[in-house]
């Protein structure tokens, strides 16, 4: 599915427009849809995953890069969901929230709210920064 590119006349997408955008991507994770995805991001796009080594998580850069650690995160939790996704936009920055499911191919289960931050450029995703209560697996 191709998210909608209605450009004003600054030729900057409107506030509804980035909306509409992160409502096809969450649509997407919850599809497990590597291709839409990707093509929501910009080609020097950067994902921080909640978890990693370093104090912002693991740092992606790149489309490929990022690809695969989106990919990792559908191998790790097969069933992975992010349900009840809730968006605002300001300028070229955007907020969603949800609540993440999804079980462990060892069995573990996690359910946790989270949010993601959004840096947009040219109507696309540059930056996703990701962040989750930290929650024990049951």
């Amino acid at each position: 599915m191709n998210h909608p590119q209605h450009e004003t006349e600054s030729n900057a997408p409107s506030t509804t427009d980035l909306l509409t955008l992160l409502d096809y991507f969450a649509d997407a994770w919850n599809r497990h849809d590597l291709d839409a995805l990707m093509s929501m991001m910009t080609d020097d796009c950067v994902f921080e995953a909640s978890a990693g080594p370093y104090a912002d998580g693991q740092r992606s850069e790149g489309k490929p890069a990022v690809r695969a650690a989106y990919a990792a995160v559908f191998d790790t939790f097969p069933d992975a969901h992010w349900a009840h996704p809730g968006h605002f936009v300001a300028g070229n920055r955007g907020v969603s929230e949800w609540t993440f499911t999804g079980t462990r191919t060892d069995g573990t289960r996690v359910e946790v709210k989270g949010c993601d931050l959004f840096t947009f450029r040219d109507g696309h995703i540059a930056i996703k920064n990701s962040f989750r209560k930290n929650r024990p697996a049951v």
